[in-house]
């Protein structure tokens, strides 16, 4: 499943959000990459390690996990830390996947899908589309600052180089509690299903009461 969020952060969150950027320090990408993409990222990210850096890491992690879409369509169990990258004139990333197992404080998580929050106003910058490789086309993003691409980790993706202007993106990768793709999306169909009837029949109807029953066993059964 590839999907793109709308609105993950709002107006008021994103100017939070860009107010902290300018105080946090910025270091070499290749630092986080695995030993092939190292060769292909050209870009910055930053250290997060300061009271402020993780102050914004907070906020961050609270909108994405928050965000009742995203727990539908992937079912998180676990979140990776987030990283913030931020892409200057000729730099990008080059064609990879990413890393099947990341570490997660003393112990490693499985990535089974990967996310960007885009900070940008994709206006204020050229090039540095997520290009993405899924299902036997070529995708090509550049959503609204605010939004957010959710993919599978198992996609080759790249980052296209920013030709003028800077690129700002949070990511991260998600553990999910149903680790097949095809179960994920047939829960995420359930939950759209739910939504929409919810518009037309009151909590207790049956119409509620029995799609309520189908989702939660099919997630029993599938975690």
């Amino acid at each position: 499943m590839l999907i793109t969020i709308a609105n993950v952060l709002d107006k008021e969150g994103l100017e939070n959000v860009r107010n902290l950027i300018t105080t946090v320090r910025w270091r070499d990408g290749t630092e986080t990459a695995g030993a092939t993409a190292r060769e292909v990222k050209r870009n910055l990210q930053a250290d997060l390690t300061s009271r402020t850096g993780a102050q914004l890491r907070d906020q961050l992690a609270q909108a994405i996990s928050s965000n009742a879409v995203l727990q539908a369509a992937a079912q998180p169990s676990r979140f990776s830390k987030l990283l913030l990258s931020k892409t200057e004139e000729g730099g990008g990333y080059g064609l990879h996947v990413d890393n099947a197992l990341m570490p997660l404080g003393d112990k490693k998580m499985r990535t089974d899908l990967s996310f960007t929050l885009f900070l940008s106003d994709p206006k204020k910058y050229a090039g540095g589309e997520l290009q993405i490789e899924h299902a036997g086309q070529s995708l090509s993003l550049k959503p609204a600052a605010g939004d957010l691409v959710l993919y599978p980790s198992t996609s080759l993706h790249r980052v296209n180089e920013v030709t003028s202007g800077m690129r700002l993106v949070c990511v991260g990768w998600i553990e999910s509690r149903v680790q097949r793709p095809d179960d994920r999306e047939l829960l995420f169909d359930m939950a759209n299903l739910k939504t929409a009837l919810a518009r037309q029949h009151k909590p207790q109807s049956p119409e509620m009461l029995m799609s309520a029953k189908i989702l939660s066993n099919l997630i029993r059964r599938f975690s």
